[in-house]
């Protein structure tokens, strides 16, 4: 009697073994130390850049067999004064234009996924839709990224071009006006998230 219980609830786990191993998610976790993004524009008298130094971030995936299933989750946050461009004045400007003092974060949450294409044994093109919100302003956008998968890690990377004034932001200026900066920035990032489990 007990052996025709047992059977049917071994036979029950080992194809539940079977399930995980054919298709499973994980979540990671963005590493700040290993991340970098970069925000690039111009200005009337040279073009400028600044650094974001203290971001945070969640991603979540789908793997089957080894592979890239599915993007399930991608959240950032970006501290709004950790722009540096490594100038004082220019970053005071920035944070003005950014009404930072009530709007402390810049933050992305993926919305869905367009496309998800291998071009490699562990690199994979993603076409996205997500939430950008900038100085309170939350607008749909669209952005591409490749995405490297490693045993422990997956490394996000990808370019974004962007108008400040789509986000209502006045360009800053420096020296009574005489310096404008251009309206389109230009960002970079290659950031690292951290499998939680491990």
């Amino acid at each position: 009697m007990k052996k025709s219980i047992l059977y049917p609830i071994c036979f029950s786990l080992i194809l539940l073994g079977f399930g995980l191993q054919k298709g499973f998610a994980q979540t990671y976790s963005l590493k700040n130390s290993e991340s970098s993004m970069t925000v690039a524009g111009t200005s009337n008298l040279h073009d400028w850049e600044c650094e974001v130094e203290d971001m945070s971030g969640k991603l979540a995936i789908s793997q089957e067999g080894g592979v890239l299933t599915a993007l399930n989750k991608l959240e950032l946050q970006i501290v709004a004064e950790s722009l540096s461009s490594g100038k004082n004045g220019m970053d005071k400007n920035t944070y003005k234009a950014l009404n930072t003092k009530k709007y402390k974060a810049i933050t992305y949450s993926l919305k869905s996924v367009g496309s998800l294409e291998q071009i490699s044994a562990n690199t994979y093109s993603i076409k996205t839709t997500g939430s950008l919100t900038i100085s309170g302003v939350t607008k749909t956008v669209s952005i591409p990224f490749e995405v490297h998968v490693l045993a422990d890690q997956i490394v996000l990377s990808g370019a974004y071009k962007m108008q400040m004034s789509t986000y209502k932001i006045d360009p800053p200026t420096a020296l009574f006006g005489t310096i404008t900066t251009g309206d389109e920035l230009h960002i970079t990032f290659k950031t690292t998230f951290i499998n939680q489990s491990l």
